[in-house]
């Protein structure tokens, strides 16, 4: 197992904060910044939301990952959607009452990928 970068640990050391509407997305760079970081996490091209998809040898794999992310979710406040098969399943992440990215997805895609470490 290996040491989390330094931007990392710093995303897995924070809570989700509340975001009340009308609040602001984060800006591209920092948005780069914390992707640069976030191993298989991706952006669409306009920055609305970041993705990723996990593979599982079975159902019983995939199904034990989404409840522990509904766990997380549920933990932080901050709820992703989630769409899954046999043995795979994709996280979505957005902030709607920012109507884009906020910190508190970059905090829930390094906690979801720990998971796995």
């Amino acid at each position: 197992m290996s040491h989390p970068s330094p931007l990392v640990q710093e995303l897995l050391n924070q809570r989700c904060e509340d975001m009340p509407k009308g609040s602001k997305p984060i800006i591209i760079p920092t948005i780069e910044s914390n992707l640069s970081v976030l191993d298989g996490w991706e952006a669409p091209l306009n920055y609305a939301n970041i993705a990723k998809t996990f593979n599982f040898k079975n159902y019983h794999q995939t199904i034990a990952f989404v409840n522990a992310v509904t766990w997380l979710a549920n933990k932080e406040d901050h709820h992703p959607k989630i769409c899954f098969d046999y043995n795979s399943c994709e996280i979505t992440l957005t902030t709607h009452s920012a109507k884009g990215l906020t910190m508190n997805d970059m905090i829930m895609a390094a906690k979801i990928n720990a998971l796995l470490d």
